[in-house]
């Protein structure tokens, strides 16, 4: 069964609105995070962006997903996409709905995660397979992408972008 959709108020660095439903059929790697997490900045958004830069994006989607939680006042969209510039961050990031009851956004709740960072990776099904909090080491987020793109492929794939 396909996981819930995300509850995104704007999509950044694309073209068009994303969505689970639109990209099945590929991986998706979403790297949950705010501006304001040091474990974020240091080395989910540096990982995601490698991650962007290195899978074909005919087999692997990434994506952030800006999820405040805390420090709202600070983060707003002029400020992310400052951010973004500033960190040369290239993939599309979605900015999770806020909630009109709590300071916890939609997604966020939907989703039950923890904080920032956080990677939730969906099999090219939709399924949620991965939900992890905290820092990923890079082998093991390769690895566990790589197995998903892998998965059920009769006829070999080129997983990677070429290297030029």
């Amino acid at each position: 069964m396909a996981s819930p959709e995300l509850i995104v108020s704007k999509w950044l660095n694309s073209d068009v609105p994303l969505s689970l439903e639109s990209l099945r059929g590929k991986v998706i790697a979403i790297h949950a995070f705010q501006m304001l997490c040091p474990g974020c900045v240091l080395h989910g958004i540096p990982q995601a962006q490698k991650l962007f830069e290195i899978f074909n994006p005919e087999h692997v989607q990434v994506l952030g997903l800006h999820t405040v939680f805390e420090h709202h006042e600070a983060m707003e969209e002029k400020s992310l996409r400052a951010f973004l510039h500033e960190f040369r961050v290239k993939f599309p990031v979605g900015v999770d709905s806020p909630s009109t009851n709590q300071r916890i956004p939609q997604t966020m709740n939907l989703y039950q995660t923890q904080g920032t960072p956080t990677w939730l990776i969906f099999d090219r099904k939709g399924e949620l397979k991965v939900h992890a909090f905290g820092k990923l080491e890079d082998l093991a987020l390769g690895s566990e992408i790589t197995k998903l793109a892998l998965e059920e492929q009769s006829t070999p794939i080129n997983m990677y972008k070429s290297q030029k």
